[in-house]
């Protein structure tokens, strides 16, 4: 019997100084929210500064913040690991009710203090921030003053948070729940099925294209049997949003989502035209793909069906060396943080029941570690799983010596580190390939990735956008989001896709949800701008692991500009910056045709 190194089960018990009880976390809980109350009383006796020397205790506010901050991230990142490894565990859902409320309170108060901060006379502000003890807060305190002057009154606040909760959010958890409660019935095995969406939608990796072809249109009967009640979540939703843009006087759509990623919008577009400029290789390979298949078009139904049936297997103990040992050729403060977090019970990797289904990593900033949730499967798309995951837990790690304030890093950002991790391994694995059939299978999944970077998500950008306009003039019928998510595909794909499901806009959740408009793009921002970063590692070899940890501390303090600037050299609101990426993808395909011609 084999024996076992790294365990595949976390340790969560030694998270809060050994609290393993729920009525302990409680007690954690209550400290939050008194030190969210002595907030709330210091901020009612503050007042608009007056002078210089007031800058001390903005300081304190801000250092009060960061640690509520920082709490409250070590608290609901605890609570969903309860809910990630048992989703039976009825406990953890009481626990987070009660932290959302604190939450709540709590981005209360820091609104009214960016509110006070913003009436601040100009010229004393700029003598503030030049000052020693707010400094280092001069990116973040300029953003809140940005922020700020968006408020409307505290009444006017009130009232749209009071509204938010049963109206707005309401409409995405609604959203949630009808979701949820649909069936879908497919025959496969010999037998009919009935499934759930989220099931159904796993198909499409299936290995039998009678399987996936079935499941793609009973799934779109469900979606067409359903659309009229999903049209009216979408569109409620989007008039809501409309009005408060209306209310705070935010004429361009985009203005928000930019905000939130500190994003110019000159960065966006100069993405979006090199993608654009870009899309012939992709159209090449899913054309491949699709000859391959015997048709003339890629049918969507067969994007994620598998190339070659992969029949390796590699099990924990071989993956967790594998990731080492490529680690340890980029630099050794990966390498030894990621032997760490195995050694270390860092890691969730069990296969077993009641298990949530999607991975993820979860910071804990007060206890200076990261937890990493995911099912290991014993395939390499596992293993590339684990190591994106490490990715993110690597950039926590990063920020430990930074002010709690300054950690928060916009979503462009976020999946920098993991896309990093994750190439490093996926360029291993193919450099190690010992067959045809295993390098295209690799090649394939590498090209998946662009192909929903540089098109689908493409797509989803422009089917929101063209929307939100649309619904300006009021409610958008539910055959023109048909048209709309038509024309987005149609373009977004370069004319390459078949049998697209034009009801996508029904069953893509990021349209539904309430707290991040535009949850599309940072994502093909984030891909593009992390193959750039490997390219340079690649080029400067374990040099370049100190320059990349500098990058990530900086990734919460500076927009994505200065940071691509001070660390790359290099000018995102460029053309040039997004097409040097593509052209490494483009490699790939090239490789895939290569390979499949012969």
């Amino acid at each position: 019997m084999r024996v076992t190194e790294y365990s595949q089960v976390w340790n969560l018990d030694n998270l809060f100084s050994d609290k393993r009880t729920s009525f302990q976390f409680d007690e954690y809980i209550n400290y939050i929210e008194t030190k969210v109350y002595d907030l709330e009383n210091k901020l009612s006796h503050l007042n608009t500064p007056k002078e210089v020397n007031e800058s001390f205790k903005v300081a304190e506010l801000i250092d009060s913040i960061g640690e509520i901050r920082t709490n409250l991230s070590q608290s609901n990142s605890y609570i969903t690991c309860l809910l990630a490894q048992n989703t039976k565990d009825q406990n953890a859902p009481m626990l987070r009710g009660k932290t959302t409320s604190i939450n709540a309170r709590f981005e209360a108060a820091l609104k009214k203090l960016q509110k006070i901060l913003v009436k601040t006379e100009h010229p004393l502000w700029e003598d503030m921030l030049d000052t020693k003890v707010l400094s280092s807060y001069k990116f973040i305190l300029t953003e809140w003053r940005k922020k700020a002057a968006l408020h409307l009154t505290d009444d006017e606040e009130s009232l749209i948070s009071d509204l938010m909760v049963d109206g707005y959010h309401a409409w995405g958890q609604f959203y949630h729940s009808v979701i949820g409660s649909l069936k879908v019935s497919v025959q496969m095995d010999g037998e009919r099925k009935e499934l759930s969406v989220g099931q159904a939608i796993n198909l499409r990796s299936h290995p039998d294209e009678a399987v996936r072809k079935e499941s793609h249109y009973a799934l779109e009967k469900i979606w067409k049997d359903n659309e009229e009640q999903f049209a009216k979540m979408l569109n409620h939703i989007a008039g809501f949003r409309l009005q408060l843009y209306q209310k705070r006087r935010l004429e361009n759509i985009l203005e928000e989502p930019l905000m939130v990623n500190r994003l110019q919008e000159g960065t966006l577009n100069a993405m979006w035209t090199a993608v654009s400029k870009n899309k012939q290789p992709f159209t090449k390979y899913l054309y491949q793909k699709a000859k391959m298949n015997g048709d003339t078009k890629m049918k969507s139904y067969n994007f994620w069906a598998p190339l070659r049936k992969s029949n390796s297997k590699i099990n924990y103990e071989d993956a967790v060396h594998f990731i080492l040992e490529q680690f340890s050729q980029f630099g050794t403060e990966l390498e030894s943080f990621s032997r760490q977090a195995f050694n270390k019970g860092w890691i969730e990797a069990e296969n077993r029941p009641n298990k949530s289904v999607a991975a993820f990593c979860a910071s804990f900033p007060m206890s200076g570690e990261s937890r990493v949730f995911m099912t290991y499967g014993n395939r390499i798309t596992n293993v590339l799983t684990l190591a994106h995951e490490l990715g993110h837990a690597f950039h926590n790690h990063a920020m430990k010596p930074i002010e709690g304030i300054n950690r928060q890093y916009p979503m462009c950002i976020a999946e920098t580190a993991s896309t990093f991790a994750e190439m490093i391994i996926l360029d291993a694995a193919l450099a190690k390939a010992e067959s045809t059939e295993e390098k295209l299978f690799l090649l394939d999944e590498k090209l998946k990735r662009s192909v929903m970077n540089f098109m689908n998500i493409h797509s989803r950008f422009l089917f929101e956008k063209r929307f939100y306009e649309e619904r300006k003039s009021g409610i958008v019928s539910s055959s023109r989001l048909n048209e709309l998510m038509q024309e987005a595909i149609d373009e977004g794909y370069d004319g390459s896709f078949d049998n697209a499901s034009i009801r996508s806009w029904v069953w893509t959740p990021h349209y539904y949800i309430t707290k991040s408009p535009f949850y599309n793009y940072p994502y093909t921002f984030g891909y593009i701008f992390s193959l750039c970063i490997y390219a340079k590692a690649k080029d400067k070899g374990k040099a370049f692991e100190k320059y990349y940890i500098d990058l990530l501390q900086d990734s919460g303090r500076m927009s994505p500009e200065d940071l691509a600037m001070k660390h790359l050299g290099e000018d995102i609101t460029s053309e040039t910056f997004w097409e040097k990426g593509i052209e490494l993808c483009v490699k790939d395909v090239e490789e895939f045709i290569t390979l499949t011609s012969s």
